[in-house]
């Protein structure tokens, strides 16, 4: 399995613009809602829950907010690139422009660290990084994500 394959399609949002941390979050809630077709709200609840918990901002720009959410079959991958970057609480205190939104089901336990680990090492990689902030469609994202979560496995 790769990141690609956890991304609906319409589960990428560029050019976004969020003045905020937590209108950044409502913005890939927002999106979750819209194409998993749960609650925005609750997604946004469980995504500021967890940051309650301590940033999710990873460093180099780069997000992966999460949140375990009823209702789900599986984990889901949502990705935002905003047009800015927001101040996030980075572990770098580097405002992040990347946010690589994994929402799994509670019981998901493993597999859901397993997909955080997996984001993670590909947003270390600053070719991939580059690639996410110049992709020029939502296509050429879950393209880019699904290739290079493969051979990085």
């Amino acid at each position: 399995m790769t990141i690609g394959d956890l991304l609906e399609p319409g589960a990428v949002a560029l050019r976004a613009g969020a003045p905020g941390k937590r209108q950044a979050l409502s913005m890939v809630a927002d999106v979750a809602g819209r194409v998993l077709g749960l609650d925005a709200d609750t997604i946004l609840d469980g995504l500021i829950e967890r940051e309650a918990a301590g940033s999710t901002g990873v460093g180099e720009g780069v997000a992966i907010p999460h949140a375990r959410l009823e209702r789900l079959d599986g984990i889901r991958a949502v990705v935002v690139r905003l047009d800015a970057p927001v101040a996030f609480d980075a572990l770098d205190d580097k405002p992040v422009d990347l946010l690589i939104a994994l929402l799994a089901p509670p019981e998901a336990n493993a597999q859901h660290l397993r997909a955080l680990a997996r984001v993670a090492r590909m947003m270390r990689q600053a070719d991939i990084r580059t690639a996410l902030r110049q992709a020029r469609s939502a296509d050429a994202i879950h393209v880019l994500l699904t290739q290079e979560a493969a051979t990085a496995a």
